[in-house]
């Protein structure tokens, strides 16, 4: 078992001597004011700044439109037919970095059925009073299809350079399979989709820079930009540096923070702090060489949601810091930053699952709830 270290300062990044962290230091000085509320199972959210209007997805299939200081009754027509089982479903939605211009949005979700699905994403252009889509492409679906319903990823994150990055999750615990072999086995495999983070352009194909392009003897794909992940649900771009930083679910215990580059294996399962949900290690190392250890690593495990950097006004003293939702112990956690190395970790307690953290127009730090009765709410201070 992983030993647990109780505070708030963590350890930077290499090998053995990254440490997992537990309890923190709560926050105070801030409340929530509830912007929306009636959603049911929320997992995204998307500003439309002209018609100031919010798109927020629904786990179960449905698009739906804040404006004017209501939710509308109706969601927004033309939404393709999603999978929507355990945590499969309607999740990511995004809007083309020149939206003004094309009104392309970007939606991921799960297709398919218990016994055969897989991630897909697609580009639709949505009409201008925001009650329908059309012109829906299916620009990219995961290679192979797989049984179950866990382990999706499916975060997008659109990179300084124009490029799109798709998180795709490993695709399940045992005893889910492929090929006769663990699914989750898939992460260490660059010729597969599961357990990787994926860059492609605009219409949805691979990059040409992608670092396994020019390597057809490792049978690699060329959509991998990353790999050795196990399920990405956070994904944020540095406000200065543009590096890409990413949380990760890990089984029991071991749930990850990682800076992600180019080319890089980041562990999974081969080099893990986790453990099995019955108990046994998965792995006999926590880290190995050629493989990125995390910045950070949560035992037990938070299960990390969404994650946004900071750069608003109202709380001076978290200006440029790291923000990521937990879904498991109902919380927040804020990660303060010097440069880009964590150096301490605080908690903002609720009584809901947070399923999405981030940044309005306003630059203000909003958040959705994983409930039935779900809410978008933003942090203003106390």
């Amino acid at each position: 078992m992983v030993a647990l270290i109780l505070g708030a300062w963590l350890f930077s990044l290499h090998s053995q001597g990254v440490q997992p962290t537990a309890k923190t230091k709560l926050e105070t000085g801030w409340k929530t004011e509830t912007i929306c509320e009636g959603l049911h199972r929320p997992w995204s959210a998307a500003w439309i700044e002209a018609e100031k209007a919010i798109l927020i997805t629904e786990r179960r299939g449905q698009l739906r439109v804040f404006q004017e200081g209501r939710l509308r009754e109706a969601s927004v027509k033309g939404i393709p037919k999603v999978f929507a089982s355990g945590q499969g479903g309607l999740m990511d939605v995004s809007l083309h970095p020149e939206f003004t211009k094309n009104r392309w949005i970007y939606l991921t979700y799960s297709s398919g059925k218990k016994g055969a699905n897989r991630m897909v994403m697609a580009k639709a252009t949505i009409s201008k009073d925001l009650s329908r889509v059309g012109d829906v492409n299916e620009i990219f679906k995961v290679s192979r299809p797989k049984k179950g319903t866990q382990h999706f990823g499916s975060r997008l994150l659109w990179m300084k350079d124009g490029s799109l990055l798709m998180s795709i999750g490993d695709g399940g615990n045992p005893p889910i399979s492929l090929d006769g072999r663990h699914i989750r086995l898939q992460a260490q495999n660059t010729g597969s989709h599961f357990g990787k983070v994926l860059r492609m352009d605009d219409g949805g194909k691979a990059k040409a820079d992608n670092p396994f392009v020019e390597n057809p003897t490792a049978n690699a794909d060329p959509y991998v930009w990353t790999y050795g992940h196990r399920n990405i649900q956070g994904l944020a771009l540095h406000p200065i540096t543009g590096s890409v930083w990413a949380s990760e679910h890990g089984a029991r215990g071991g749930d990850e923070l990682n800076v992600l580059s180019s080319g890089n294996n980041y562990g999974w399962p081969s080099a893990t702090h986790s453990i099995e949900y019955w108990g046994p290690k998965i792995s006999d190392s926590k880290s190995i060489d050629g493989m990125v250890d995390p910045l950070v690593i949560w035992t037990p495990s938070i299960a990390p949601s969404g994650l946004t950097f900071y750069t608003g006004n109202d709380f001076e003293a978290w200006k440029g810091d790291l923000f990521a939702g937990a879904l498991a112990f109902r919380q927040i956690r804020r990660m303060k930053m010097e440069g880009e190395e964590v150096v301490g970790q605080t908690t903002l307690q609720f009584k809901e699952r947070i399923r999405w953290v981030g940044q309005g127009p306003d630059k203000g730090l909003y958040v959705l709830t994983d409930e039935s009765d779900g809410r978008l709410f933003k942090i203003v201070p106390k």
